[in-house]
Protein backbone atom coordinates (compact mmCIF):
# COMPACT_ATOMS: atom_id res chain seq x y z
CA UNK A 1 0.00 0.00 0.00
CA UNK A 2 1.20 3.51 -0.92
CA UNK A 3 2.36 5.90 1.67
CA UNK A 4 0.30 8.11 0.68
CA UNK A 5 -2.67 5.65 1.66
CA UNK A 6 -1.18 5.15 4.58
CA UNK A 7 -1.02 9.17 5.70
CA UNK A 8 -4.43 9.40 3.94
CA UNK A 9 -5.85 6.54 6.87
CA UNK A 10 -3.90 7.78 9.65
CA UNK A 11 -5.23 11.46 9.42
CA UNK A 12 -8.58 9.90 9.07
CA UNK A 13 -8.42 7.68 12.15
CA UNK A 14 -6.59 10.34 14.34
CA UNK A 15 -9.81 13.00 13.31
CA UNK A 16 -12.16 10.52 14.13
CA UNK A 17 -10.24 9.77 17.38
CA UNK A 18 -9.61 13.69 17.89
CA UNK A 19 -13.02 14.99 17.94
CA UNK A 20 -14.15 11.98 20.43
CA UNK A 21 -11.57 13.35 23.61
CA UNK A 22 -12.67 16.20 22.18
CA UNK A 23 -15.92 16.05 22.96
CA UNK A 24 -15.76 14.14 26.04
CA UNK A 25 -16.72 17.36 28.41
CA UNK A 26 -20.03 17.23 26.41
CA UNK A 27 -20.37 13.17 27.46
CA UNK A 28 -20.56 13.92 31.49
CA UNK A 29 -23.98 12.11 32.81
CA UNK A 30 -26.77 9.77 30.57
CA UNK A 31 -28.32 13.47 29.12
CA UNK A 32 -24.77 14.28 27.84
CA UNK A 33 -23.74 11.30 26.35
CA UNK A 34 -26.85 9.78 24.89
CA UNK A 35 -28.15 13.44 23.63
CA UNK A 36 -25.50 15.47 23.62
CA UNK A 37 -26.65 18.00 26.80
CA UNK A 38 -29.52 18.49 24.19
CA UNK A 39 -27.16 21.15 22.57
CA UNK A 40 -26.69 19.48 18.72
CA UNK A 41 -27.86 22.13 16.13
CA UNK A 42 -29.94 20.84 13.16
CA UNK A 43 -27.10 21.05 11.12
CA UNK A 44 -25.02 18.46 12.92
CA UNK A 45 -28.44 16.59 13.24
CA UNK A 46 -29.02 16.41 9.96
CA UNK A 47 -25.86 15.46 8.86
CA UNK A 48 -25.76 12.92 11.81
CA UNK A 49 -29.09 11.72 10.24
CA UNK A 50 -28.27 11.37 6.79
CA UNK A 51 -25.03 9.85 7.06
CA UNK A 52 -26.41 7.10 8.95
CA UNK A 53 -28.88 6.65 6.59
CA UNK A 54 -27.23 7.32 3.23
CA UNK A 55 -24.43 5.31 4.28
CA UNK A 56 -22.74 1.78 3.09
CA UNK A 57 -26.32 0.71 2.99
CA UNK A 58 -27.12 3.60 0.28
CA UNK A 59 -24.10 4.00 -1.69
CA UNK A 60 -22.84 0.41 -1.68
CA UNK A 61 -25.88 -1.68 -1.66
CA UNK A 62 -28.27 0.43 -3.23
CA UNK A 63 -26.59 2.14 -5.72
CA UNK A 64 -23.87 -0.54 -6.56
CA UNK A 65 -26.06 -3.10 -6.55
CA UNK A 66 -29.69 -2.14 -7.67
CA UNK A 67 -28.46 0.77 -9.85
CA UNK A 68 -26.19 -1.47 -11.80
CA UNK A 69 -29.01 -4.20 -11.96
CA UNK A 70 -31.84 -2.05 -13.04
CA UNK A 71 -30.09 1.23 -14.45
CA UNK A 72 -32.08 4.48 -14.64
CA UNK A 73 -35.34 2.51 -13.00
CA UNK A 74 -33.96 2.39 -9.59
CA UNK A 75 -34.19 6.38 -9.45
CA UNK A 76 -37.40 5.76 -7.60
CA UNK A 77 -35.93 3.98 -4.83
CA UNK A 78 -33.61 7.21 -4.13
CA UNK A 79 -36.17 9.31 -4.26
CA UNK A 80 -39.11 7.45 -2.03
CA UNK A 81 -35.92 7.44 0.49
CA UNK A 82 -35.22 11.31 -0.15
CA UNK A 83 -38.55 12.58 0.12
CA UNK A 84 -40.27 9.92 2.20
CA UNK A 85 -37.58 8.86 4.02
CA UNK A 86 -36.58 11.51 5.25
CA UNK A 87 -38.11 15.27 4.12
CA UNK A 88 -41.51 13.91 4.98
CA UNK A 89 -40.40 11.71 8.10
CA UNK A 90 -38.59 14.84 9.79
CA UNK A 91 -40.71 17.65 8.31
CA UNK A 92 -43.57 15.70 10.15
CA UNK A 93 -42.29 14.19 13.25
CA UNK A 94 -38.85 15.63 13.76
CA UNK A 95 -40.00 19.00 15.60
CA UNK A 96 -42.65 16.92 17.72
CA UNK A 97 -40.80 14.52 18.53
CA UNK A 98 -38.01 16.89 19.91
CA UNK A 99 -40.94 18.97 21.71
CA UNK A 100 -42.38 15.82 23.08
CA UNK A 101 -38.92 14.38 24.43
CA UNK A 102 -37.79 17.37 25.72
CA UNK A 103 -41.09 17.79 27.59
CA UNK A 104 -41.09 14.10 29.11
CA UNK A 105 -37.64 13.97 30.10
CA UNK A 106 -36.81 10.89 27.52
CA UNK A 107 -33.40 10.22 26.32
CA UNK A 108 -34.21 7.35 24.12
CA UNK A 109 -36.95 6.48 21.97
CA UNK A 110 -38.10 3.53 23.91
CA UNK A 111 -37.85 6.02 27.18
CA UNK A 112 -40.12 8.36 25.03
CA UNK A 113 -42.59 5.16 24.27
CA UNK A 114 -42.70 4.27 27.77
CA UNK A 115 -43.03 8.25 29.36
CA UNK A 116 -45.38 8.41 26.68
CA UNK A 117 -48.02 5.92 26.64
CA UNK A 118 -47.17 4.95 30.34
CA UNK A 119 -46.25 1.40 29.41
CA UNK A 120 -43.19 -0.23 30.79
CA UNK A 121 -44.18 -3.37 28.23
CA UNK A 122 -43.99 -1.22 25.47
CA UNK A 123 -40.98 0.53 26.51
CA UNK A 124 -39.37 -3.00 26.59
CA UNK A 125 -40.55 -4.05 23.21
CA UNK A 126 -39.50 -1.14 21.96
CA UNK A 127 -36.56 -1.57 23.07
CA UNK A 128 -36.23 -4.99 21.61
CA UNK A 129 -37.05 -4.16 18.70
CA UNK A 130 -34.46 -1.68 18.46
CA UNK A 131 -31.82 -4.07 19.64
CA UNK A 132 -32.64 -6.65 17.04
CA UNK A 133 -32.73 -4.92 13.91
CA UNK A 134 -29.85 -2.83 14.49
CA UNK A 135 -27.82 -5.91 14.77
CA UNK A 136 -28.10 -6.75 11.17
CA UNK A 137 -28.03 -3.02 9.99
CA UNK A 138 -24.68 -2.35 11.85
CA UNK A 139 -23.68 -5.29 10.12
CA UNK A 140 -24.31 -4.14 6.48
CA UNK A 141 -22.44 -1.11 7.47
CA UNK A 142 -19.39 -2.42 8.59
CA UNK A 143 -19.64 -4.89 6.01
CA UNK A 144 -19.87 -2.26 3.08
CA UNK A 145 -17.47 0.23 4.63
CA UNK A 146 -15.26 -2.31 5.16
CA UNK A 147 -15.50 -3.47 1.12
CA UNK A 148 -14.71 -0.16 0.52
CA UNK A 149 -11.46 0.12 1.98
CA UNK A 150 -10.45 -3.24 0.40
CA UNK A 151 -11.19 -2.05 -2.76
CA UNK A 152 -9.33 1.82 -2.11
CA UNK A 153 -5.90 0.08 -0.21
CA UNK A 154 -5.79 -3.34 -1.60
CA UNK A 155 -3.23 -4.14 1.23
CA UNK A 156 -5.35 -4.33 4.05
CA UNK A 157 -7.04 -7.14 4.21
CA UNK A 158 -11.30 -7.33 4.68
CA UNK A 159 -10.79 -8.81 8.39
CA UNK A 160 -8.65 -6.05 9.97
CA UNK A 161 -11.02 -3.54 8.24
CA UNK A 162 -13.54 -4.86 9.83
CA UNK A 163 -11.93 -4.75 13.00
CA UNK A 164 -10.05 -1.22 12.79
CA UNK A 165 -13.66 0.52 11.99
CA UNK A 166 -15.32 -1.25 14.83
CA UNK A 167 -13.03 -0.67 17.48
CA UNK A 168 -12.47 2.92 15.93
CA UNK A 169 -16.21 3.93 16.44
CA UNK A 170 -16.45 2.55 19.94
CA UNK A 171 -13.60 4.42 20.86
CA UNK A 172 -15.01 7.56 20.09
CA UNK A 173 -18.65 6.91 20.92
CA UNK A 174 -17.73 5.82 24.44
CA UNK A 175 -15.31 8.84 24.79
CA UNK A 176 -17.62 11.19 23.40
CA UNK A 177 -20.95 10.35 22.94
CA UNK A 178 -23.84 11.39 20.87
CA UNK A 179 -21.90 14.60 20.48
CA UNK A 180 -18.82 13.49 18.67
CA UNK A 181 -20.85 11.09 16.61
CA UNK A 182 -23.10 14.19 14.91
CA UNK A 183 -19.35 15.86 14.97
CA UNK A 184 -17.55 12.91 12.75
CA UNK A 185 -20.65 12.23 11.03
CA UNK A 186 -20.72 16.24 10.00
CA UNK A 187 -17.24 15.89 9.15
CA UNK A 188 -17.66 12.46 7.16
CA UNK A 189 -20.67 13.87 5.63
CA UNK A 190 -18.96 16.69 3.86
CA UNK A 191 -16.77 14.15 2.21
CA UNK A 192 -19.20 12.30 0.99
CA UNK A 193 -20.78 15.11 -0.67
CA UNK A 194 -17.73 15.84 -2.73
CA UNK A 195 -17.11 11.70 -3.67
CA UNK A 196 -20.76 12.45 -4.73
CA UNK A 197 -20.00 15.08 -6.65
CA UNK A 198 -16.81 13.41 -7.88
CA UNK A 199 -18.69 10.37 -9.17
CA UNK A 200 -21.23 12.23 -11.20
CA UNK A 201 -18.63 14.67 -12.91
CA UNK A 202 -16.84 10.99 -13.92
CA UNK A 203 -19.96 9.84 -15.13
CA UNK A 204 -21.01 12.33 -17.15
CA UNK A 205 -17.57 12.81 -18.43
CA UNK A 206 -17.29 9.29 -19.44
CA UNK A 207 -20.52 8.85 -21.27
CA UNK A 208 -20.22 12.74 -22.67
CA UNK A 209 -22.67 14.65 -21.18
CA UNK A 210 -26.15 14.81 -19.12
CA UNK A 211 -28.10 13.07 -22.11
CA UNK A 212 -25.56 10.16 -22.66
CA UNK A 213 -25.20 9.67 -18.91
CA UNK A 214 -29.20 8.78 -19.05
CA UNK A 215 -28.67 6.63 -22.22
CA UNK A 216 -25.84 4.32 -20.35
CA UNK A 217 -27.92 4.08 -17.44
CA UNK A 218 -31.78 3.03 -18.99
CA UNK A 219 -29.53 0.46 -21.37
CA UNK A 220 -28.68 -1.14 -17.83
Amino acid sequence: MKKSNIAMLVVFFAIMLGVGFYCRKSAKGVNGFVLGGREVGPWLTAFAFGTSYFSAVIFVGYAGKFGWNFGLASTWIGLGNAFIGSLLAWSVLGRRTRIMTHHLGSKTMPDFFGLRFDSKPLKFLSAIIVFIFLIPYTASLYNGLSRLFTMAFPGIEYTWCVIAMSVLTGIYVLVGGYMATAINDFIQGIFMIFGILAVIVAVLNQNGGFMGSMEALADK
